[in-house]
């Protein structure tokens, strides 16, 4: 009598390929089915094309969703450590950088993939590509997969792994959440995390590529709800740069809940505000004939100093600096150390990193990762309403619950 487990996984990204390694390597017969022409396509854009595989520092509180504790069981279940030492027999060597990333050695993101080519090859994993799923359904014992072009595939366990709908180009274009509403699965609302703001102003084509370190941070209600430091970038659009990827989950969600949330960035997050005011007064005293303009060439970048001051409420900029009144003086330091912004959305799809929102947690076992509604099918990555920060949470997410989903099917 058979005792193998047939396991169809839908989607060859990191999480399903990491649960056909997981199942086959407890005897499993394992067949992944990938839309694509090729498997591994989003791992290869990820970290630069270096691919940041994990993070030392991850813990429960770097991920998100409606229920952000359903992830603690996978990534305790596989750690970071364990994820390292799974790479490690793989071949891939780690090394360490800022934040607690974690690359390989080779700095090469194609290494994760080829390594994870050949270890599937080892385990005799069927890899079907350009293979488009159609439908789902269960008879019997049986989940019946048919594809668009009418191929159909038999399996005793499913595991969905088809991504969100961030990065589209990659194959995640949300048509997995049509199979799971299907199955009889809950979508929570869905929405582009890790990824861009647009802002509201006509002056941001005069600034575009613009770049400095400073602080963004998000703000509801006059409080601060998401901050975070390092390089910024004015675009066309707004702003980008990773502190406004870090912050901008907060702002869509702002935005799905039709809340009216701002950005506050400030250009000279090294000094607080007196010590600004007290740098900018030195300033016009030393240099009193100097034009307002060009008092504060050699302070910020040149191409801001238009904007700052017409955001401050200054129109003549060729007046002597030492003209300033106390007022105007203190709509520049406003400027400098907390630049208001009204947020009027988030870039696209096709520029987020990871999707925010996805299939109701409260349905999927944790333990296992199997839905609660029908057995025998479970979940893994990026399809779960679970996102990470940026800094190689949501690839550890990809792991864990792919490691997790591919014992518990094959068992």
């Amino acid at each position: 009598m058979k005792t193998k487990k047939d396991v169809i996984v839908v989607g060859g990204g990191a999480a399903g390929m990491t649960a056909a390694i997981s199942a086959g390597r407890l005897g499993a017969d394992v067949t992944i089915l990938e839309r694509n022409p090729r498997v591994g396509k989003k791992i290869l854009a990820t970290g630069n094309g270096r691919c940041n595989f994990t993070n030392v520092n991850a813990d429960i509180t770097c991920y998100h969703g409606n229920n952000p504790k359903f992830a603690y069981s996978a990534l305790a279940y596989f750690t970071i450590d364990d994820t390292i030492r799974f790479f490690e027999k793989l071949g891939i060597e780690h090394k360490i950088e800022d934040l607690g990333k974690v690359f390989p050695m080779s700095d090469q993101a194609s290494s994760i993939l080829d390594v994870f080519l050949y270890e599937l090859n080892e385990l005799g994993v069927n890899i079907i590509c350009d293979a488009c799923v159609k439908d789902i359904h269960r008879k019997k014992n049986k989940f019946i997969i048919e594809l668009e072009n009418g191929k159909v595939y038999l399996g005793d366990r499913v595991i969905i792994a088809a991504g969100g709908k961030a990065m589209p180009s990659s194959g995640s274009d949300g048509r997995g959440y049509d199979l799971v509403i299907r199955l009889g699965h809950t979508i929570t609302d869905i929405f582009p995390a890790l990824v861009q703001l647009m802002l509201e102003g006509s002056f941001f084509k005069r600034i575009e590529g613009v770049k400095f370190v400073g602080t963004a941070e998000i703000v509801y209600n006059n409080k601060s709800v998401a901050k975070d430091r390092g390089d910024i970038l004015f675009a066309n659009y707004g702003v980008s740069g990773p502190p406004i990827l870090q912050i901008s989950r907060k702002a869509g969600e702002l935005l799905q809940e039709g809340k009216e949330g701002h950005l506050k960035i400030n250009v000279m997050d090294k000094l607080s505000r007196e010590e600004l005011s007290k740098l900018i007064c030195k300033r016009s005293q030393i240099s009193s004939n100097k034009p307002i303009d060009f008092s504060l060439v050699g302070l910020i970048n040149k191409r801001l100093i238009p904007v700052v001051l017409t955001e401050a409420g200054i129109n003549n900029f060729k007046r002597p600096v030492g003209m300033l009144s106390a007022q105007e003086r203190e709509g520049i330091i406003d400027i400098l150390s907390g630049w208001r912004f009204k947020i009027r959305g988030t870039k696209s799809w096709p520029s987020a990193q990871v999707t925010a929102g996805g299939v109701d947690t409260h349905e999927i076992n944790q333990n296992t990762m199997e839905s609660k509604t029908v057995k025998g099918l479970f979940f893994a990555g990026e399809i779960m309403d679970i996102d990470g920060s940026c800094g190689g949470y949501n690839l550890q997410w990809a792991w864990s619950s792919g490691f997790l989903a591919g014992q518990s099917a094959a068992l």
